[in-house]
């Protein structure tokens, strides 16, 4: 699918974002704003992570790119955007708020989405079902802390490939994928929420929380992830005929340097 890159939107039926951690340094609100800008749609799922309450913990970062991340949503909620809000672990205090309203947007623990070819599909978080997460607080935190440190030589290196005309590159991304316990890890998380999906009796799940965009097949079950916004700047998008796609939008910005149009990728 495609449109061209001018004023007009690209027109879609549902979108879902996650993982965008504002309040962390290595947020990139500026591709999310520039994203939300760049479409229209009728739902829109914010699947969790959305604001870190974890790093603010540690200090406030809140530049101005952050407030307008948040009016950009606020904005698609006012003007007719059913906007769901499922809360993660970095926000789970908003968990309190499942079933309330604020501002147009919708907080739910999760939700069950009918695509428009009758696909009945479960959104939730992920964390649920990620071991670390459920049975120790102090490693997830560890862990965290580990994470944004290998973010911050991740900014390192993007700063020297940008000086050398590089495009966009997540060293994070690239060690989940090659070092044999994340890819377990990795594994291991998308069966328990593709058995999750099959135990309710629907068509499929989107979910976040991994930090990695994938549109699978798994014992049945049509799994999605619709990645983050720290590292590889993805959503997952639905057409108005149903279709399932995943957009990768530091991708496409640096295409759009040479290209005039929007590229979306992976059927499901």
């Amino acid at each position: 699918m495609t449109a061209t890159h001018d004023k007009t939107p690209l027109r879609l039926r549902t979108v879902w974002i996650s993982d965008v951690h504002l309040g962390m340094k290595a947020c990139r609100a500026d591709f999310l704003l520039d994203f939300l800008k760049s479409i229209e749609c009728e739902h829109l799922y914010l699947v969790g992570d959305i604001i870190d309450l974890w790093s603010m913990k540690k200090g406030i970062y809140w530049p101005q790119s952050h407030n307008d991340a948040i009016r950009a949503v606020l904005g698609m909620a006012k003007r007719g955007t059913q906007v769901i809000y499922i809360p993660g672990n970095h926000d789970e205090l908003l968990r309190d708020y499942d079933g309330m309203s604020f501002g147009n947007v919708h907080i739910r623990k999760e939700a069950v989405h009918t695509t428009a070819d009758g696909r009945r599909l479960l959104v939730m978080h992920g964390d649920e079902f990620d071991s670390v997460v459920r049975c120790g607080k102090f490693l997830a935190v560890l862990g965290n802390h580990a994470y944004e440190a290998l973010l911050k030589l991740n900014r390192a290196v993007n700063f020297f490939r940008r000086k050398f005309g590089f495009p966009y590159w997540s060293l994070a991304a690239w060690i989940k994928h090659k070092v044999k316990n994340a890819v377990n890890y990795i594994s291991d998380f998308e069966k328990a929420l593709a058995r999750e999906a099959k135990r309710r009796g629907v068509d499929g799940l989107v979910c976040g929380h991994i930090h990695r965009a994938e549109i699978s097949r798994i014992e049945d079950m049509l799994y999605c992830n619709d990645g983050d916004w720290v590292e590889s700047c993805t959503a997952l998008v639905e057409r108005r005929d149903g279709g399932l796609r995943l957009m990768h939008w530091a991708d496409i910005k640096e295409s759009m340097k040479d290209e005039k149009t929007l590229v979306v990728e992976r059927a499901a």
